[in-house]
């Protein structure tokens, strides 16, 4: 099993602030990010980019982890 390096950390917490944000909106039609950052701003921009960029990489993750986890015979 491997272990998770800074860049797997960062990217969990960032799916984690991305989840939790899109049940908000969901739910309660409540941007969190948008509260916080602001609407529509540069800074706001950047951590739905972020969060984007996180998932891709989670998926990218997921998939070798599925591919070699497969390959071995237990």
């Amino acid at each position: 099993m491997k272990k998770c390096n800074a860049l797997d950390w960062i990217a969990f917490v960032l799916l984690i602030v991305g989840g939790l944000n899109w049940g908000l909106v969901g739910l309660f039609q409540f941007d969190l990010v948008a509260k916080i950052f602001g609407d529509a701003t540069t800074l706001s921009k950047i951590v739905y980019v972020l969060v984007g960029l996180s998932a891709i990489y989670g998926l990218v993750r997921g998939l070798s982890c599925r591919k070699s986890c497969s390959s071995t015979s237990v």
